[in-house]
């Protein structure tokens, strides 16, 4: 398995600032950084998704 953090990128238009202090703050409030609960959504939104459709298969080698 490639062990290489992986990077994801994300834009917020100029008139998301509110959309961002939110966010920021719902991250802090639930002891979190902001990268830390973009994961924690992450990861909440693949469990729900496995629940209704069923496991997502992994390539050969990436499952390790």
């Amino acid at each position: 398995m490639n062990k290489q953090k992986k990077h994801i990128g994300i834009r917020l238009n100029p008139n998301d600032a509110a959309l961002h202090f939110k966010y920021q703050h719902i991250a802090k409030y639930e002891g979190r950084t902001g990268n830390g609960h973009i994961l924690y959504l992450i990861r909440k939104d693949i469990e729900r998704f496995e629940k209704e459709h069923g496991e997502i298969k992994l390539p050969p080698g990436l499952a390790d």
